[in-house]
């Protein structure tokens, strides 16, 4: 890669893994609702400007349908599920777990794609990936903690079914676009509950700065970097992000909210990278990613980082 794209994916895999510290900083004087209302609106007020001024909003029309629904699975349902979520779990189990979100989509693409054969290697990764999430979670979640974490295991799953709208509706339609446009339903969405919900007094400036970090670093920047790094070094490659993320957030929470850093978060990690790496992985000799393949790996690899 070039040295802008080693710049451009470093910047990536650290910003795409700090969401998970905002998100548990805010969510102490923030209801989910309203979190997701403020960064949104943020997101969307910095987004879609560039992409008016870029022309990308005009060719959403006739895909109206299929942008609600991709609003849905990829920002407003799951966004509000990973608030929610860290009100319970430490930021840094949270985004091991959502490490996991690459074997839930090499699962929906076995299903789904006739030509995605499953072979004893990506079968054993599939195994091996699962594996890893067991044991992060039973070493590291308690009972009261299931709740928590079957909403992260729904997120995981939004972020895989994103991906395939995208590459199967949204077929040469403009990224920037589709990911102003939903984050601004989304913001439109959430105005009523999160309005209703804002707190009475003055949140601390850790959480504003949180929100504000949220909004323009982690969404509106974060996309238009990621976009960059798409172009730079193509959908394949930038899709190693992924793996990155979680471990900068793990990081993050142990450095910075002394989250425990437990025996089973390393190792539960470890096996989940290795069965996600082998479950993803094409046989040497197979032929090139088709360009809906690309897409789908273009956007697989925002949703594994944008929580």
């Amino acid at each position: 890669m070039t040295r802008r794209g080693w710049l451009l994916f470093a910047a990536m895999g650290i910003i795409w893994g700090t969401p998970y510290l905002f998100i548990r900083v805010a969510v102490g004087d923030l209801s989910p609702a309203a979190l997701v209302f403020l960064r949104t609106v943020i997101g969307a007020s910095l987004l879609v400007p560039i992409a008016a001024i870029r022309g990308e909003l005009g060719e959403l029309a006739p895909h109206w349908r299929w942008l609600v629904l991709y609003t849905l699975v990829e920002v407003a349902v799951p966004w509000f599920l990973l608030a929610d979520a860290e009100r319970h779990l430490s930021s840094s189990f949270t985004g091991l777990l959502i490490a996991a979100c690459p074997l839930v989509s090499a699962v929906l693409a076995w299903r789904t794609r006739a030509d995605d054969r499953v072979d004893r290697r990506r079968l054993a990764g599939l195994v091996i990936g699962f594996v890893g999430v067991a044991v992060l979670l039973g070493l590291n979640a308690a009972i009261r903690d299931l709740g928590a974490v079957g909403e992260v295991a729904v997120v995981s799953l939004c972020y895989a079914v994103g991906p395939m709208i995208i590459a199967r509706r949204f077929s040469g339609v403009p990224a920037v676009g589709v990911v102003a446009t939903s984050i601004a339903l989304t913001a439109l969405l959430y105005a009523p509950l999160g309005l209703a919900q804002m707190p009475r007094h003055m949140p601390s400036l850790a959480v504003l700065g949180s929100v504000i970090a949220l909004g323009v670093v982690c969404t509106a920047l974060a996309f238009l970097l990621f976009f960059a790094l798409i172009a730079e070094v193509g959908p394949v490659r930038a899709i190693v992000i992924t793996y990155v993320n979680p471990a900068v957030a793990l990081f993050l929470g142990v450095l910075l909210l002394r989250e425990p850093l437990t025996v089973g978060a390393i190792v539960g990690f470890a096996l989940i990278l290795v069965g996600s790496y082998l479950a993803n992985r094409r046989e040497a000799g197979a032929s090139q990613v088709d360009s809906r393949t690309a897409r789908q790996s273009e956007s697989t690899a925002a949703s594994g980082r944008r929580p």
